[in-house]
């Protein structure tokens, strides 16, 4: 099972097929995409008639579909973001019961594990760690470089863990904030580095080399030591200058 890393919106695979899901932090549970999982299992061409039917055969389904799915924000097809129509793991048990598929059970049995997977890291965070180098691993990864990975995932955590703690918002402040910090060490920032990569959706980080990793998470490091004693009076304005003449 492969887990793409940093990112609330996560990809989950179910035999080799993608699943866009997302962690909702407060309530503590999974949403999934209704859409992906209904294309699985159905193997139809058209999912959004195969959907409109399959609630029509099922009355019940239908009357409760409001409060069996909700939407959020996911990327879509085209790369954009969207609200998609998700639902949590007891909604999309209720909705795979409408699907006559062989792989019904199988996904069930799936969809358990990434659940207890999910309780299981929030009890041990080393859990995430282990399953994340067992993936960096099996793409052909270096130990050296994988060490280093995990390290810079723990380094900006630790970062905006002080973002947050400062009132940031995360998505345009955030992303603000480490274009700022990668043009402090790379002279670039994020789309152009990217760019410099020949990269398109792929993680930038996921394609540095060992020092691109250290110098990064320098630069992470310093700016979580700055911000917690340059934050004492303005936290966001000092935060925004502090970065800016970084």
């Amino acid at each position: 099972m492969f887990i793409e890393m940093e990112k609330e919106k996560k990809i989950q695979l179910f035999q080799n097929n993608k699943i866009r899901t997302h962690w909702d932090e407060e309530l503590e549970k999974w949403y999934f995409s209704v859409q992906d999982i209904v294309a699985i299992l159905s193997g139809s061409n058209d999912v959004k008639q195969y959907i409109k039917k399959m609630r029509v055969r099922n009355t019940s389904l239908n009357d409760n579909w409001g409060t069996i799915c909700t939407l959020v924000v996911m990327k879509a097809n085209d790369g954009r973001k969207r609200k998609i129509q998700a639902a949590d793991t007891e909604g999309v048990l209720r909705i795979v019961q409408s699907i006559p598929s062989k792989k019904a059970e199988p996904f069930k049995q799936w969809l358990a594990r990434v659940g207890a997977e999910r309780v299981e890291e929030l009890e041990d965070p080393e859990l995430a760690f282990d399953r994340a180098m067992e993936t960096y691993i099996a793409k052909g990864y270096s130990k050296e470089w994988i060490n280093q990975r995990l390290k810079s995932i723990e380094v900006r955590k630790e970062l905006t863990d002080e973002w947050q703690d400062r009132g940031m918002k995360k998505g345009l402040e955030y992303g603000i904030l480490t274009n700022e910090i990668t043009k402090s060490w790379a002279g670039k920032n994020v789309k152009e580095y990217k760019k410099l990569k020949g990269l398109k959706k792929e993680n930038l980080r996921d394609n540095m080399s060992n020092l691109e990793l250290v110098l990064n998470m320098l630069a992470e490091v310093s700016t979580t030591e700055i911000s917690k004693l340059k934050n004492k009076q303005e936290p966001r304005l000092c935060h925004l200058i502090m970065l800016r003449i970084y």
